[in-house]
């Protein structure tokens, strides 16, 4: 039997979300953006645009759910967030936030999405964010592109 809970008697199963399965849902939505890739650098999964990471990975102490992300414009925003913390080893001070959940925490996906896509557009050269407007319609939950420093 699959993975899923009866509700109710009725013979339909509802799904329930799991830190696996939300793992799996935010590494498939950053490997949707151009020329992303994942690796394996220090024996932690991130995800790379020509060969620089725009998300990070983990998984906290006792299972759960960890990521960063670069955050330029929203950092200050997310950092008021019960769940959101400064990256360590003086990442944070560039606009790296982390994210962490416990096993039983749910994580809000469609705001941890916006994260990710603010993360790619930070990190990814100029002409992969313009083909990215150019090739699909831009998604409800994009955020704007930052401004970039010179």
């Amino acid at each position: 039997m699959s993975r899923q809970r009866r509700s109710g008697g009725q013979g339909r199963g509802v799904r329930r979300s799991t830190p696996r399965n939300m793992e799996s849902r935010l590494r498939a939505h950053a490997l949707s953006y151009p020329e992303a890739h994942e690796d394996f650098p220090w024996g932690e999964r991130v995800v790379k645009v020509r060969g620089k990471v725009f998300l990070f990975m983990g998984k906290p102490d006792g299972g759960g759910l960890g990521l960063s992300v670069k955050l330029p414009g929203s950092a200050s925003l997310a950092l008021g967030l019960p769940f959101a913390s400064p990256t360590a080893y003086g990442l944070g001070k560039s606009g790296w936030v982390t994210a962490r959940f416990g096993a039983r925490e749910t994580p809000p996906l469609e705001l941890l999405e916006r994260w990710i896509d603010e993360s790619y557009r930070a990190v990814a050269p100029r002409r992969l964010v313009k083909a990215l407007d150019a090739d699909r319609p831009r998604r409800a939950t994009s955020s704007p592109s930052p401004p970039r420093a010179r």
